[in-house]
């Protein structure tokens, strides 16, 4: 009668290419036990027939199942999941599928956008002419809203009093709030026109005088990500010495009104300096 063979735990990692640690684990989670440990020295041995039962859990990790169903089959008594677990996994697996995909394509976005960040001037010193602007200022639930709030209620009203907007077009928005708050922003934005117009309830024109030097800054991305540009830009300032000398100003120049994709959303931050 042959003798049955006894690997110890180092022996059994070895072979099954599985830690110390790991087996310690399975053993803790009910899941592969030691076949023996001697009373004496503490010592665990496995057995041959535990390859298998090792090799099945492997298997069935590698195809996305929890330590915890594992141990729910082989608590049945069975090592293999039925169709309708395997369908489920399958279902699991393919939204998986879907969200990695749908990440991966906003990393290639978001790389490929601070690619054509490098290619172009991400800073420069600009003075900023007077100008006449068409101006709203609201109370807005989120920055969401503001896009909305251009295209339905303030472009609307611009064409009803007539105003003529010199090319390219220069719009921008300025904060109010003392501090940074996610909804109830008390935002104004500014449209730059040709001409003073007659106030409306909704539209009031002003002069903004000029700017003799504000420290500009590319931002390439969604709003939300403007705190990555502030940062950059106030150390750009601190740096070279300047001092931040009045309100800055967040200029559009692509967004969601001619671009779907955020991560190609481009604005220009405008701060004055001295």
């Amino acid at each position: 009668m042959s003798k049955k063979t006894r690997l110890k735990i180092g022996e059994f990692s070895q072979l099954m290419q599985v830690t110390v640690k790991t087996l310690r684990h399975y053993e803790q989670k009910g899941l592969l036990a030691p076949d023996e440990v001697d009373e004496w020295t503490g010592y665990r041995y496995y057995s041959i027939d535990q390859m298998q039962q090792l090799k099945d859990i492997r298997d069935l990790k590698r195809l996305g199942f929890s330590l915890d169903e594992i141990k729910d089959l082989f608590d049945d008594g069975s090592h293999t999941p039925t169709i309708r677990q395997m369908t489920e996994k399958i279902r699991e697996t393919e939204a998986q599928l879907k969200a990695l995909i749908a990440r991966r394509n906003q990393l290639l976005n978001w790389r490929n956008a601070r690619k054509d960040m490098k290619t172009m001037e991400k800073f420069s010193i600009q003075s900023l002419p007077e100008i006449i602007v068409a101006s709203h200022r609201e109370i807005v639930p989120d920055y969401a809203a503001l896009g909305p709030l251009c295209v339905e209620k303030i472009g609307p009203e611009m064409q009803r009093l007539g105003c003529k907007c010199p090319p390219p077009g220069y719009c921008f928005t300025i904060e109010h709030n003392k501090e940074y708050t996610p909804t109830d922003i008390d935002i104004e934005y500014c449209e730059q026109v040709e001409e003073m117009g007659l106030d409306s309830a909704i539209i009031q024109f002003k002069r903004l005088p000029a700017v003799p030097r504000a420290l500009c800054m590319k931002h390439v991305g969604p709003y939300e990500r403007f705190y990555e540009s502030f940062t950059e830009a106030f150390q750009y300032i601190e740096e070279h010495g300047y001092k931040v000398a009045g309100q800055h100003r967040t200029c559009y120049i692509d967004g969601a009104w001619n671009q779907e994709d955020s991560e190609k959303w481009l604005s220009v931050i405008q701060i004055p300096i001295e």
